[in-house]
């Protein structure tokens, strides 16, 4: 499954207003990069190329990509392997490694750019004018020498901005009188309160496997409590930064509460994220805290009957945050065609009819240029409500990149065998924090 890298969601953001300078960390003006984008080929060329790619399975995004390309560039053939996420992030260090694809879905940047694993892209950035671009876009693809993410050379691209929020089932959320999304998090609460007592499942999130989607609420939760800032700190891993914070215990503690009081389907640890969005698409729960990725599918699957909305404030009016993050791809450092696959990236997009499908498959806001050309999407759609809290997000300055990506192994080795114990009833949420926490400073030092 896909997550805002979800290098994921300091302010990165979908739909900020950003000038058009160079990126943080930019080397682009100096003579060597100037040199380096005089030696990239900014074409694929006319003989034959077959692109190997390894790609997410489940979302129909870049094979819709890919094949589009191939019919505007005839000459270009893929040869493309899909696995899920979790096996993605398991796998990526070897396959980079032993079997380096030319374009690949990346887990998360900087372990990988530590063991040389990437090619850096600041040549095709200043060659495609990428650096042009409003710098938020390419800051969480951004690593330094010291591993630290958020400034450095440029170590990737996404395919576009995905954010993350609440879906909901309107025609459940009608029967117990939910009008409207909820404006604080105390409304969220008396919903959530009423569709348990009318014998709704209230939430339903997958929280199996080696990728735990408890992450979604408890992140969002964090932003409600807490400052987005200090997240991507953590996340980027400032010095300093830590995620064992009052606001985030407080954050912990009302998940927490959510799962004693039975918000949450009670099988959710062996749930996997495809049982998660069948559940949902049949009618079986009224939320699910998932990404914009799926507003193309829901637009279809629950045509009319499918809302979103921002996780609310703690009070009314008040600013609001949401991860949000490049669909990470790279390029191996061993690409036998890696001009060709940095050609893709840009034509990704600045391609019209590349961004036509970023938008109506994908459901997420494009990349580039901040004038680039924007697709029509039709009013009262999934679609249209996603790229609207995009612009809210970006209004607030409330972009995070994901929990899940501030080390390599803190998704699987940490935040989800917690965030199962936690649903087990088998953890505390102070507990659960300081054992993260002690993970991470392991994992940063290691």
């Amino acid at each position: 499954m896909r997550y805002p890298t979800i290098a994921a969601l300091a302010c990165t953001g979908l739909l900020i207003a950003a000038a058009g300078c160079s990126a943080p960390g930019s080397d682009s003006g100096t003579p060597d990069a100037a040199s380096s984008a005089a030696a990239v080929t900014t074409s694929c060329g006319s003989d034959p190329v077959t692109l190997k790619g390894y790609f997410e399975t489940g979302f129909p995004l870049p094979k819709q990509l890919a094949d589009e390309f191939t019919k505007q560039f005839p000459n270009v053939k893929w040869e493309v392997r899909e696995d899920q996420f979790a096996v993605i992030t398991q796998n990526a260090p070897r396959v980079l490694a032993d079997d380096p694809p030319d374009l690949m879905r990346l887990p998360q940047v900087s372990e990988l750019v530590k063991d040389s694993l990437l090619k850096p892209l600041d040549a095709y950035a200043q060659a495609y004018g990428w650096d042009k671009w409003p710098a938020s876009q390419l800051e969480q693809l951004r690593v330094n020498p010291g591993g630290q993410r958020g400034d450095g050379p440029l170590q990737a691209q996404g395919l576009n901005f995905s954010m993350t929020g609440v879906f909901y089932n309107k025609k459940l959320a009608a029967q117990i009188g939910m009008t409207q999304p909820p404006a604080t998090l105390a409304e969220l609460d008396t919903v959530l309160r009423k569709a348990k007592d009318a014998g709704l499942t209230p939430i339903n999130q997958f929280n199996g496997g080696a990728t735990g989607g408890l992450a979604f609420p408890l992140q969002n939760l964090m932003a409600a409590y807490g400052d987005p800032a200090a997240i991507n700190d953590w996340i980027f891993q400032k010095p300093g930064a830590t995620i064992d914070t009052p606001s985030n215990l407080q954050a912990t503690q009302h998940l927490e509460k959510w799962i004693k009081a039975g918000y949450f389907a009670p099988d959710i640890n062996s749930q996997d994220y495809a049982t998660m969005m069948s559940r949902f698409i049949g009618g079986k729960a009224l939320f699910i805290f998932n990404g914009d990725w799926e507003s193309g599918n829901l637009d279809k699957q629950m045509a009319g009957n499918a809302g979103f909305f921002l996780m609310p404030p703690q009070a009314p009016g008040g600013k609001q945050a949401a991860m949000s993050a490049p669909l990470t791809y790279g390029i191996s450092a061993k690409a036998p065609h890696a001009d060709c696959a940095a050609y893709f990236l840009n034509w990704v997009a600045t391609n019209q009819k590349a961004r036509d499908i970023a938008v109506t498959v994908g459901g997420s806001h494009p990349m580039g240029p901040s004038d680039a050309y924007m697709p029509p999407v039709k009013e009262g759609t999934v679609t249209a409500a996603t790229l609207t809290a995009g612009a809210t997000i970006g209004k607030d300055n409330g972009a995070m990149d994901f929990i899940a990506n501030a080390t390599g192994a803190i998704y699987a080795k940490s935040w989800t065998p917690q965030l199962q114990k936690l649903a087990a009833g088998q953890q505390s949420a102070d507990a659960l924090l300081k054992s993260v926490q002690k993970d991470y400073e392991s994992q940063v030092k290691g």
